[in-house]
């Protein structure tokens, strides 16, 4: 067995009872606070950088270890193991921070090479994880605290011989990132994110993702995406990174494309109507979505709900907020 201090097996005595992932279609859920800052590298190669960060009055400094900073690619890891806590609460299980899990589950949901050498890059992005440190004063679930940790708390690998092919993997995620899951305060990604394999492509859908919400456009000025995005080029550097984003439209969800005034501009796809003359939404009836499927994100359903609607012809709806109800319901049905 492998893990991060060779203090012997995790136990439900240690950790708490465990959390067996077994929710094969669970959908990817990504936490609000990675989603908003830039936690994680977007290095290709070791990137022993320490990053410091401020907006808004958040602060974060992420401190990496000698294997360097947690990547991008490596918080697939945090996004399974988040998207199968939640589809667990939501169906009434009891969850724990202490997961177990099938390492070929987690390749395959998200994409990876269940190769050998997929499982020596799984092992090294656990060793990433916990070894990345962040000092941040980010509140999850309404919790302002000013504190230091690693993204996982520990890990272990268990294998089916000695030198064999992994088969489980036992995580202990953060206190911070569980009471995340607690709170809810996550959101539901495209599974084609798990598609997109250049570094900044995932970033910036993240933050479309994050701040488009329930809008059919958003915008925001080059030099703060540059900065939000956590790129360490050359704001040249990053214009023509960004360009060439537009120029492939493979960015699930969202068309970008540039705007005057040095401003990146996201719009939803298939949302195609003017801007106001889609139908609007009262904010109770989203709240009643939230009722009729609890721990839902309503503004993704929003958002699918007017896509639908251009898709049908944009018909007149005389009561918009009924409309959208008895869609949801048919939806859970």
């Amino acid at each position: 067995m492998t893990g991060t201090g060779g203090a012997g097996a995790l136990t439900p005595t240690e950790t708490g009872a465990f959390f067996l992932c077994d929710i094969f279609d669970a959908s990817p859920k990504d936490d609000l606070g990675t989603m908003e800052h830039p936690i994680f590298s977007l290095s290709t190669r070791p990137d022993r950088r320490i990053l410091s960060y401020e907006h808004n009055g958040t602060t974060i400094d992420v401190t990496p270890s000698v294997r360097g900073r947690a990547t991008i690619h490596d918080k697939d890891i945090l996004i399974y193991c988040i998207s199968q806590l939640m589809a667990a609460a939501n169906a009434g299980r009891a969850i724990s921070r202490t997961l177990h899990l099938k390492a070929h589950d987690l390749l395959t949901a998200t994409n990876r090479d269940t190769s050998g050498d997929g499982y020596a890059r799984l092992r090294d992005a656990f060793e990433r994880l916990a070894g990345t440190r962040i000092t941040t004063n980010l509140s999850t679930g309404g919790v302002e605290v000013t504190s230091g940790f690693g993204l996982i708390e520990s890990w272990e690998i268990v294998r089916k011989a000695k030198g064999g092919r992994m088969v489980s993997v036992t995580v202990t995620l953060s206190e911070w990132l569980f009471r995340a899951v607690q709170s809810k305060s996550v959101l539901t990604l495209n599974r084609a994110y798990f598609g997109l394999r250049k570094p900044l492509e995932r970033r910036i859908y993240e933050l479309a993702r994050k701040h488009c919400g329930r809008q059919p456009e958003w915008q925001i000025g080059l030099a703060t995406l540059h900065k939000k995005a956590g790129s360490t080029a050359p704001i040249r550097v990053f214009r023509a990174a960004v360009r060439k984003i537009i120029a492939g439209g493979g960015l699930p969800e969202y068309h970008m494309r540039e705007a005057p005034g040095d401003l990146i501009l996201f719009e939803r796809a298939g949302v195609a109507v003017a801007p106001g003359s889609a139908p609007q939404l009262k904010r109770e009836t989203l709240e009643a979505a939230r009722g009729l499927v609890p721990g839902a994100d309503v503004y993704a359903l929003e958002a699918r709900w007017r896509s639908w609607w251009g898709e049908t012809g944009q018909p007149v709806l005389r009561n918009p907020d009924q409309a959208f109800l008895g869609w949801v319901r048919a939806q859970i049905s």
